[in-house]
């Protein structure tokens, strides 16, 4: 597994209902893409910074996709996306009481 966090400025400030309205109308986008397992839509406190972790299966769908959501956040928001890759090697689920392992990576 890999996880992706993405991380940027805004223009300026969001509150939490308007990070909840531009979230909700883009989460249709990252439904039914492969390889993507989660995706958690982030706001920082002040809310000029936003961001996502992404789970995913493999890293060379993570790869692709992120090249195509730079392009997007560029362009809606104005800002370069820090993006940074790391392996996942375990996770805890406690919503389903488990403790996966990637014994593939």
């Amino acid at each position: 597994m890999i996880t992706v966090l993405v991380q940027f400025s805004l223009p300026g400030q969001l509150s939490r209902a308007q990070a909840l309205a531009q979230f909700e109308m883009a989460a249709g986008q990252f439904q039914n893409v492969e390889g993507l397992v989660r995706k958690y839509f982030l706001l920082s406190e002040d809310g000029r910074q936003a961001g996502g972790v992404y789970l995913w299966t493999r890293e060379d769908l993570a790869r692709r996709a992120h090249d195509e959501f730079r392009a997007q956040i560029k362009q809606r928001f104005g800002a370069d996306p820090s993006v940074t890759f790391f392996q996942t090697p375990v996770i805890v689920d406690n919503l389903l009481g488990k403790v996966e392992t990637d014994k593939a990576a």
